[in-house]
């Protein structure tokens, strides 16, 4: 029997939120690692203050909308709620340069940017023509979103390493955008739909820079045995012979004194 497509609709929704939820977790190793070191090292805070501006846009689009859009609203406000703490996370550990540089981001886009587009779609538009602004603008977002990670592109191909470039990003963020982009073209809503294919071209790529440049596990092997050293002198080791070993006068020592000999010195 064939499946409705509401049921369609609703399995991609719902796969579409459980690894959107993967996909915001996914940088929990990267953030215990900064919490560990107490160091923001070389990460840096654009995709998570782009990915919190995402979220606020994606909340506004589906409240305006307001059709089949729970699946949007469930998600992102988790999204909001988790980018969040990786940012606080980040400022408690940013140098006072990087900490300052981040704040200001975060208040030109997140704040001052989402309350100007907030007030002008408000004001400035009505009906269809405010949800199509507003889809453009995330979809325009969602893209930048996908694409914010292969800023660790350079330096991955640069450095040959892929130490800033988390592969269980790239990996969620993938599937993520196959899901969402089926449940899109289900609803026939493209402002969903179209970045999502750029999305898991950006998470192919990725995927393939780090099987490049990722370091294979090498086995560490025991050091050959040094030369024993005593007052100066070498020491070479000799394994005992069974053969005969003749003195400077020429003469045998015979096979059972030969483990009295386990010792040549050079001087």
């Amino acid at each position: 029997m064939a499946i409705h497509h509401d049921t369609w609709v609703f399995i991609f929704a719902l796969l579409g939120n459980v690894i959107s939820f993967m996909v915001f977790l996914a940088p929990v190793p990267t953030f215990y690692q900064i919490y560990k070191k107490k160091s923001t090292e070389e990460f840096h805070p654009l995709p998570y203050i782009v990915a919190l501006f995402s979220s606020m846009l994606w909340i506004y689009y589906a409240l305006v909308k307001n059709n089949a859009t729970l699946p949007l609203i469930t998600i992102n406000s988790f999204g909001c709620v988790i980018e969040t703490i990786y940012l606080v996370i980040f400022l408690v550990y940013a140098t006072k340069k990087i900490r300052l540089s981040t704040i200001k981001i975060l208040l030109l886009l997140d704040v001052f940017g989402f309350g100007g587009m907030l007030l002008s779609t408000l004001y400035l538009t009505k009906g269809s023509k405010r949800l199509a602004v507003i889809g453009w603008i995330c979809l325009v977002v969602n893209i930048s979103v996908f694409a914010s990670p292969l800023s660790a592109v350079k330096r991955v191909i640069t450095t040959k390493s892929v130490e800033f470039m988390p592969f269980g990003l790239s990996f969620c963020l993938t599937l993520n955008a196959i899901m969402w982009f089926f449940y899109g073209l289900l609803l026939k809503d493209y402002y969903v739909a179209l970045p999502n294919t750029l999305g898991f071209l950006f998470g192919i790529i990725q995927m393939v820079l780090y099987l490049i440049y990722r370091k294979p596990k090498t086995v560490k092997l025991e050091e050959p045995m040094k030369l024993q050293e005593l007052n100066g002198h070498v020491i070479d080791v000799v394994k005992p012979s069974t053969r005969d070993v003749e003195e400077p006068n020429g003469k045998e020592i015979e096979k059972g004194n030969v483990n009295n000999m386990d010792n040549v010195t050079n001087v």
